[in-house]
């Protein structure tokens, strides 16, 4: 019988899943095998695998109390959050990382790797081992921060971060302290400068004070010897008037014939003198002529006026002009001004009162600050339990299922060759 050559097609493209079953489960000695295999495998790693620890601390905000001083100093400024964010900003900090590295060499001995400089291992250290966790502004508890370790075996991971805590916080208190003193040693750089510029205002006023007193002194002393020699001149130009009515009324006097002090009317008793019922009164408001006091009274004033050669003692004046003179030789403002030992005492007109106050103050301020808490070390870092770092479960079950999805692969592939080998695109 010939038979004709038939061009078989597939019948459908859909895949019969419970076939697909059927095949994976007749292969199910080669599944279970690829599952074991790998299984061992994550088995062998996760116990073989390099174990990494991690620790960690929490820092908080120190208490108002422990800030108090520092605060009401008046000079440093430093709230509970602002301290805990500069301690987290030199716990971050790569010099401050560095130099506790190097300070402790004993510690980073696992860090250091041969044909490395320090440098280069600290980078490994700083880059893959510790970290700062910052903490999220939206959650309650937004006011810590968290400082993580991550090292391998033999290492004593608590000692290296509890120690780098308190290298920052050293590292922070001397900072707050040298800006503290830098501060107050500028303030008193500012107060000394106005107390020096108080001072020398204080100089230049008594200066000035003293130049005005010398200066009115010197006034007032030519002035009174202006006041002496034109009362000297005026006292002599009234002896020289007085001696040339002096001659005059001798003169008058001689020729008349009056050498005695007379008067008018006594001058006319004599026409009257043999009555004696007649009663003389006189009664004038004129002024006597000179040569009525007679040749004898006027030539002994002549003769006095023309001897005298010093007339100082006819005027008062010339007696109080000689007394403030001598009052003037030395004046006491002046030599108590120029003899003041304690200049400073007499500053209270500059307000330096309240300078010398905030300097005695500011000196007092305590500025050790090694004392100082800024944050609160509320956990510190502790022996780890055990690793982190394989996790032996999780690499098993893992490894276990990556096994068993191999293993459906190849049974998977295995079948689909087969299947192409007995039936190709075309039957005959």
């Amino acid at each position: 019988m010939n038979n004709t050559p038939q061009l078989q097609h597939l019948s459908s493209d859909e895949i019969d899943l419970f076939e697909l079953f059927g095949a994976i489960w007749k292969q199910k000695k080669l599944v279970i095998g690829c599952t074991l295999v790998m299984g061992l495998l994550g088995v062998g790693y996760a116990y073989l695998a390099p174990k990494v620890y991690q620790v960690s601390s929490v820092l908080r905000p120190a208490a108002l109390n422990e800030l108090d001083a520092l605060n009401r100093s008046e000079v440093y400024k430093l709230p509970p959050a602002d301290a805990l964010a500069k301690v987290a900003e030199q716990l971050e900090s790569y010099e401050t990382r560095l130099g506790f590295f190097r300070a402790n060499p004993v510690l980073f001995e696992a860090f250091q790797q041969p044909g490395r400089s320090l440098e280069q291992s600290f980078e490994t250290f700083n880059n893959n081992a510790i970290s700062l966790v910052m903490p999220d502004p939206k959650t309650a508890d937004s006011h810590s921060i968290r400082l993580e370790l991550q090292y391998p075996n033999a290492v004593d991971g608590a000692a290296i971060l509890n120690g780098f805590v308190a290298y920052a916080l050293a590292r922070q208190q001397e900072q707050v302290g040298a800006d503290f003193r830098g501060i107050v040693n500028n303030r008193l750089s500012e107060i000394k400068g106005k107390i020096e510029a108080a001072r020398a205002s204080y100089e230049t006023d008594k200066a000035s004070q003293i130049a005005r007193l010398l200066e009115a002194d010197k006034i007032k002393r030519a002035q009174l010897r202006d006041e002496l020699s034109a009362l000297r001149l005026q006292m002599e130009t009234q002896r020289t008037s007085r001696l040339a009515e002096l001659a005059e009324a001798i003169s008058i006097a001689k020729a008349i014939g009056i050498k005695t002090p007379t008067t008018p009317s006594a001058m006319g008793a004599e026409a009257l003198r043999g009555s004696s019922q007649v009663m003389r009164t006189e009664v004038t408001n004129q002024r006597i002529p000179m040569y009525f006091m007679g040749t004898e009274a006027l030539e002994a004033e002549r003769a006095a006026l023309e001897r005298r050669t010093n007339s100082d003692f006819t005027s008062p004046r010339i007696a109080e002009i000689g007394k403030e003179l001598h009052m003037l030789e030395v004046n006491r403002k002046v030599e108590v001004l120029g003899s003041r030992e304690n200049q400073d005492m007499f500053l209270y007109l500059y307000d330096v009162e309240r300078l010398w106050a905030e300097e005695t103050r500011l000196r007092s301020l305590n500025t050790d600050m090694s004392a100082l808490k800024l944050v609160t070390v509320d956990r510190q870092a502790q022996e780890p339990l055990g690793p982190i770092k394989p996790k032996k479960l999780l690499i098993i079950v893992l490894s276990l299922l990556v096994g068993l999805m191999l293993g459906v692969v190849v049974a998977l592939i295995r079948y689909f060759i087969r299947v192409r080998r007995q039936n190709g695109p075309f039957s005959v």
